[in-house]
């Protein structure tokens, strides 16, 4: 079993993490579009957390963390579709330059396992 502490400076919250080759994989070409692209070429990879370096895997942990606006170990795609609007206030975007970005952010998201409905889970 391998253990990566993750911490979050701004807070100093700090957790443990732990990884094993018995984990589930949640993501497949059954559920996921990019690994259905994979599979559709005759490629196999299959994302391996055993293979991440402890401070990637703090990384991807952490900028996780920040699209789960309620802290509930989900990220929903409501949540991700905030940031586009942040973008409104921040560089006075608009309403058709939202619209775009929200549509990108959707389309990236997706693609990367966000479901619609279910969200993904952090584990």
């Amino acid at each position: 079993v391998r253990k990566a502490v993750v911490s979050t400076q701004s807070t100093g919250i700090h957790s443990s993490v732990s990884c094993s080759k018995e984990d589930k994989m949640p993501l497949d070409e059954t559920n996921n579009e990019s690994y259905r692209y994979l599979k559709s070429v005759g490629n196999d990879w299959k994302f391996n957390v055993e293979d991440l370096h402890p401070k990637m895997l703090s990384r991807l942990y952490k900028r996780f963390d920040t699209f789960d606006l309620d802290s509930d170990e989900k990220m929903e795609m409501d949540e991700i579709l905030y940031w586009p609007d942040r973008m409104r206030q921040l560089v006075n975007a608009t309403d058709e330059q939202v619209e775009k970005m929200r549509e990108a952010v959707r389309t990236f998201f997706f693609h990367k396992g966000v479901e619609p409905v279910d969200g993904l889970k952090r584990e």
